[in-house]
């Protein structure tokens, strides 16, 4: 088909907008634009990512932004600059990486030198699965007159054989009970996936007894965990503030009738006194991982009480203003 085709079906083209017509300044408008919309980032890098401040004092310097990956609750930074690259910008990088110990480095730019693109992919090499340097290139496009819109492009991530070799190493010291968590949360997010793809992006499979699932906020989180007794589905209020956690908490139980009148007795509310956390959960009453004819049949519990428990707990969190 030639060009006149396409154009008499009506099809236009992508057209490239300078970010500098977009963003004028790094700090003022792209920081700050990167802020409030955390999610189109979070898109490029596959992750539940929530930034929550910016210029965060480092030592004697400021980093652009920071944030958590709600999936994994682990730190996540990012240094962004609206020229090519340059050494200057690594070195801060790094520094604010010494200073925060984040699980994600991110650093974004329009354009990236071939040198710093193999910078990136040299830390990722000598690095374990646990940390992680992303390069991103930004850019906007429209088409015909359309308002421009924000095109993010991964140009350095990890080495995914690599990783996977750290990964293989470890899974040798893994327990038949923690490969068996691993199996059951990989195929568990599968069908979250397929499912109800607005529950989370991760991929990752732990090998713990739990998995989590992001609220919208860095402090509360869902579970869904493996406890002595069976499965379990929690809302978790675990910040690092005991007396936040349980100020939250009890904000939230004031709703609790919402829950209750779906759940009825099956729903606890644990405050946990002297412990820093404080839980909402539902509970199966049996199940062990290690039963692996029974997978299929926990899988649906899992997601059928979820089906139920975050639309409830959604409306609550509306209730209190914190969206």
């Amino acid at each position: 088909m030639n060009v006149v085709d396409r154009d008499q079906k009506g099809l236009s083209r992508l057209a490239a907008v300078p970010v500098r017509d977009i963003w004028k300044h790094e700090a003022h408008d792209f920081t700050l634009w990167l802020l409030e919309n955390a999610d189109v980032l979070g898109d490029a890098l596959g992750m539940d990512l929530e930034l929550t401040e910016a210029e965060r004092r480092v030592g004697g310097f400021a980093l652009d932004l920071i944030g958590t990956d709600l999936a994994t609750n682990t730190v996540v930074i990012v240094e962004n600059q609206l020229e090519q690259t340059d050494h200057s910008h690594l070195g801060q990088l790094l520094t604010y990486a010494g200073g925060t110990d984040p699980s994600t480095i991110v650093w974004c730019a329009p354009s990236f030198r071939e040198e710093h693109r193999a910078a990136l992919d040299w830390l990722n090499e000598h690095t374990d699965e646990d940390t992680r340097f992303f390069g991103v290139e930004i850019a906007a496009v429209r088409i015909d007159d359309s308002r421009p819109a924000p095109l993010f492009r991964i140009v350095a991530k990890p080495n995914d054989w690599t990783k996977q070799v750290h990964n293989e190493r470890t899974a040798v010291t893994l327990s038949p009970k923690s490969l068996a968590y691993q199996e059951f949360w990989n195929e568990l997010l599968g069908r979250i996936r397929a499912e109800h793809p607005t529950w989370t992006r991760s991929t990752a499979a732990s090998a713990q007894s739990w998995i989590t699932l992001p609220y919208g906020s860095s402090s509360i989180w869902y579970g869904m965990a493996f406890t002595m007794a069976g499965p379990r589905v929690e809302l978790y209020f675990g910040g690092p503030d005991a007396e936040a956690n349980l100020a939250e908490f009890k904000r939230f139980t004031a709703h609790r009738h919402l829950l209750d009148e779906e759940f009825g007795p099956a729903i606890r509310y644990d405050a946990l006194p002297g412990k820093k956390a404080c839980r909402i959960h539902i509970d199966r009453l049996s199940g062990d991982v290690l039963d692996t004819d029974a997978h299929a049949e926990f899988i649906t519990w899992f997601i059928a009480t979820m089906e139920k428990f975050r639309p409830l707990t959604q409306q609550i969190k509306s209730l209190l203003g914190d969206n």
